[in-house]
């Protein structure tokens, strides 16, 4: 790994530690979100606590909607605890910073 990518990998750890202990949102590249408070990260995962593991095949919401509710709503947890797979998630953010 050259120091570029090296400094890259290092911004995001850095960034990801900052979301620890608060409600976020992971979009995956399938069919699933995932929200809940963010507990841990390591190498291969991210761990939610008091999770939401929702497939949007259960419903006929959207993603985009189902997420803007729960941010209205609260997270209707569903798992005390969930391990993600890093490899699988497309996007992590706040649920406070989901957007009405």
């Amino acid at each position: 790994m050259d120091d570029v990518s090296r400094i890259s990998r290092m911004g995001v750890q850095d960034k990801l530690a900052s979301l620890v202990g608060q409600a976020v949102v992971l979009d995956t590249e399938g069919h699933y979100v995932f929200l809940g408070q963010l507990s841990e990260i390591n190498e291969h995962y991210l761990i939610l606590e008091n999770a939401d593991v929702h497939d949007l095949r259960d419903t006929n919401s959207t993603r985009e909607v189902y997420v803007l509710e729960s941010r209205l709503h609260g997270i209707r947890a569903n798992r005390h605890r969930v391990l993600v797979r890093r490899d699988q998630v497309v996007s992590v953010s706040l649920l406070s910073d989901v957007v009405e």
